[in-house]
């Protein structure tokens, strides 16, 4: 098996990406890799053609930004506490495009990323982020479900 220098970990705070972090995370034990923590904050909907009272669209995404953030840090500080060998990213844009992207750039040699599961309507109306990433990766893909969800 292949030796591994940099894990990149993609996390929405669901409990699907917690499951693929902790995977990522004894993977990179394991090998010694570093770890790259990247959050994506999905482009909200362009709002400014209708009226949404009382909050202003830039302050919408300053207030999403600034949430990402806090949560990234609480995340970091409790779940890496005993590891030092990682990055924490929050990039913003089409979740898949980042994965891959920033991956890259970063020079993983491993993508890992938890999935829902979802299928027919579901699937269909909310796309799968981890499908995308598994189909336009030049990178492995390690996709992790929920145990639940695999029964």
């Amino acid at each position: 098996m292949k030796d591994f220098s940099t894990i990149l970990v993609a996390i929405d705070f669901s409990d699907s990406s917690d499951n693929a972090f902790f995977l990522a995370l004894g993977m990179a034990r394991k090998y010694g890799a570093k770890l790259v923590v990247l959050h994506v904050i999905n482009e909200p909907v362009d709002l400014r053609g209708f009226y949404v009272p009382h909050i202003s669209f830039e302050k919408l995404e300053e207030e999403i930004e600034e949430g990402a953030h806090n949560m990234m840090d609480s995340f970091c500080r409790e779940k890496l506490a005993d590891f030092d060998n990682y990055e924490c990213l929050i990039v913003p844009g089409l979740p898949y495009e980042q994965i891959i992207g920033q991956a890259e750039e970063k020079g993983a040699e491993l993508i890992v990323l938890g999935t829902h599961g979802r299928a027919g309507l579901d699937h269909v109306l909310f796309g799968s982020t981890a499908e995308k990433v598994v189909r336009k990766s030049s990178l492995p893909v390690l996709t992790v479900r929920l145990e639940e969800e695999a029964q």
